[in-house]
């Protein structure tokens, strides 16, 4: 029998522009019970949130992609949804979450990281509580 058969099915937008790690992450994130869709590139990654984003619960982000900056992609997808939730998932180290942090960032998760710790970031960013928007 399925697991989630019958309840809600969060689904997770994952941007890396490293083909490996994305289906590590899907694999992983599956074996929870999670729909992921990936991109591995910055055009692509906005394309498939401005396409989904009624329906993503969160984003993992990483930070260095070629065309543009995490912040920068995660800006784009604030302005199509002002209470994305989004984890930075990176090898960069803390302080260039701290900016994002500010600006409504969910998590920050450091490579490598430990598959019990993303299962983690991501339960912690669906479950969060929306942003004041005042």
């Amino acid at each position: 029998m399925a697991s989630g058969q019958g309840k809600h099915q969060h689904v997770i937008l994952a941007i890396d522009d490293e083909d490996d790690f994305l289906l590590l992450l899907k694999t992983a994130l599956e074996c929870h019970g999670y729909e992921v869709h990936t991109a591995s590139n910055s055009s692509e990654a906005i394309r498939l949130y401005q396409e989904h984003h009624k329906s993503i619960s969160m984003v993992l982000l990483d930070y260095l992609l070629p065309e543009m900056s995490g912040d920068a992609i995660f800006e784009s997808l604030q302005r199509l949804n002002p209470d994305v939730r989004v984890v930075l998932v990176t090898g960069c180290e803390q302080n260039v979450a701290d900016d994002l942090f500010i600006k409504g960032l969910r998590g920050y998760l450091q490579k490598p990281f430990d598959l019990s710790d993303l299962a983690q970031k991501v339960r912690d960013a669906i479950n969060a509580p929306a942003l004041s928007t005042d």
